[in-house]
């Protein structure tokens, strides 16, 4: 899925186009996470689960055939709507997986599970990454990237059932106040450069008879900081649209060129988060974020540099790396920071500062490009990153 924005690019979509496939996400998030976790908390998770990855996936299914059925123009704007409702029960599907994950998993035993998937999907996806690469440079445009995407849905279909076989807890489980770990996203889009843990987003199904938002939390400390990670996230999106339409049309990067800078990306990434838990206790998490954040422009940087492949898979290594660093801290430093017996309420104003800034910056990129050119856009990223990590630094 993560060769989507590449596939609009190679048909001739604009940085505003293919900056739909994350601001749609965003914007439907930020409408509808709410309402949906309030919805689960008196739903069955697994059922839920099963059902929103169900709708979300026929998504996955719609992509195969767009080649046969609509012109080139048309294909781009028709990935736009796919996303846009497939984001519907996807934000279902990524509440309700993280609170049943929470649910069916004992305490006891999730840091082995978590541990295994995620060693599983380190492989899983560095792997499906190259494998993608290889396939779309060995058969013709488009029919190359129908195959990927119909083995994209072919995992979504597995995946799928697997939910199916899972069964729910016969008691509602002790409530444990602490994130997962786990890198996998069900129902969101996977974009370079923003891979994130879910960030608690079961906390929105159990916030039980208290309002979750509670504008007296943003007067106090709990506001500066959350301001300060909503212009991270703004910096962080404004260049994830141009990216591809950077990799296509400036850089002229074969699909296997560029999937291989993203299993580079994702293979560094999640090497590093291994020992990143030895790296944080020693140094403490407002470090560990203020170091990553502080370096977290280079992805950009290196790209608006290279002039070939060379110098892109450089960014890819040199990126997954600092955005290990930087998740585990925004992960970390913000569990630090939030009560533990008032976690549901301030996560959700944190969810609606990711959404809003993933939103903002989607929306930026295709303007900043449109007013500096494609290139230049990065380096002004870059600088922009840059300054969002000191007031992390400073604010975090």
């Amino acid at each position: 899925m993560a060769f989507m924005a590449v596939y609009a690019a190679r048909q001739g979509a604009s940085s505003f186009q293919i900056s739909m496939l994350s601001a749609g996400p965003g914007l439907i998030n930020l409408v509808f996470s709410l309402p949906a976790g309030s919805w689960l908390e008196g739903q069955p998770l697994v059922k839920a689960t099963f059902w929103s990855s169900v709708l979300h996936r026929l998504g996955y299914l719609l992509l195969v055939p767009l080649p046969w059925l609509l012109p080139a123009s048309m294909q781009v704007w028709a990935l736009g709507l796919i996303v846009f409702a497939s984001s519907i029960p996807g934000t279902i599907l990524a509440i309700s997986f993280n609170a049943m994950f929470a649910d069916i998993v004992p305490p006891a035993w999730r840091a082995h599970v978590v541990g295994r998937r995620n060693a599983l999907l380190s492989i899983s996806m560095t792997g499906s990454s190259l494998l993608s690469g290889v396939m779309l440079d060995q058969f013709d445009f488009p029919e190359n990237y129908q195959i990927v995407f119909a083995l994209g849905a072919l995992g979504a279909i597995l995946s799928t059932y697997h939910l199916m076989r899972l069964r729910g807890v016969q008691e509602r489980p002790v409530r444990v106040w602490t994130l997962l770990g786990d890198f996998a996203r069900p129902g969101m889009l996977r974009f370079v450069d923003t891979f994130r843990f879910p960030m608690g987003l079961r906390f929105l199904s159990r916030s039980g008879s208290r309002p979750l938002l509670r504008l007296e939390l943003l007067k106090g400390p709990f506001g500066p900081f959350l301001f300060a990670f909503f212009v991270f996230y703004t910096a962080q999106y404004t260049s994830i649209p141009l990216y591809p339409l950077f990799f296509v049309n400036e850089l002229n990067l074969t699909d296997g060129q560029i999937s291989l800078g993203s299993a580079l990306f994702y293979g560094s990434m999640l090497l590093v988060s291994l020992g990143l838990s030895r790296v944080s206790t020693r140094f403490g998490h407002h470090k560990v974020l203020a170091f990553g954040a502080l370096f977290y422009g280079s992805y950009p940087l290196f790209n608006h540099l290279a002039q070939d492949a060379s110098l892109y898979w450089v960014a890819s290594v040199t990126g997954g790396m600092v955005w290990a660093v930087t998740n585990a801290g925004l992960v970390n430093r913000l569990m630090e920071r939030v009560p533990e017996d008032d976690r549901p309420a301030h996560m959700a104003f944190h969810n609606l500062a990711l959404n809003l800034g993933i939103l903002t910056g989607s929306l930026f990129g295709p303007l900043l490009a449109g007013w500096v050119g494609l290139r230049e856009a990065l380096f002004v990223n870059a600088g922009m990153r840059f300054l969002a990590g000191i007031l992390l630094a400073v604010l975090g």
